[in-house]
């Protein structure tokens, strides 16, 4: 999925089918938000309760921090880049989710690196968690501080079959 020229409020995967047994969704996404580091927001099924992380990143030139989030808005600690950043870059990501149709929670595994030619740049390892039995049908990424994704931002789910 690829965002027009007049930018989208989020990105939204529906109707994923349960013909996979993971999935992995990624993204190369630039936000019109201006105030700094720019998380990108990730809600499962339209649901906005249940969700941890625990997050190595690394920022600001060299700084490392460990960041533990719980959520009720979405799974949080995965970034993009933001407008002020050097022109045309995009931030890339990376989420995997496996078993996303067993009846068991959901583990998740993110990785997301922003691009500036400034000292604001982010990179982070995430492991986080969807406390839900249901299997994953929906996916939705939305810019986190606010903001929209501006044009030629994109994201591009796979399904993954185990034989």
């Amino acid at each position: 999925m690829t965002v027009g020229s007049g930018g989208a409020a989020d990105i939204t995967f529906s109707s994923i089918p349960a013909i996979y047994t993971d999935l992995n969704l990624v993204y190369s996404l630039r936000s019109s938000f201006s105030g700094g580091w720019q998380t990108v927001l990730t809600e499962i099924n339209s649901t906005t309760t249940g969700y941890t992380s625990r997050t190595l990143v690394g920022y600001d030139g060299g700084t490392v921090a460990s960041l533990v989030s719980t959520s009720n808005a979405g799974l949080v600690y995965h970034y993009a880049t933001y407008s002020s950043a050097t022109t045309s870059t995009f931030g890339t990501g990376s989420l995997y989710f496996p078993n996303y149709t067993s009846s068991n929670n959901k583990s998740v595994s993110m990785d997301s690196v922003t691009e500036s030619n400034s000292s604001i740049a982010i990179g982070a390892l995430t492991a986080g968690l969807w406390a839900n039995s249901n299997a994953i049908t929906q996916l939705k990424l939305t810019a986190g501080a606010g903001g929209n994704w501006v044009q030629y931002s994109t994201a591009t789910l796979y399904g993954i079959k185990n034989s």
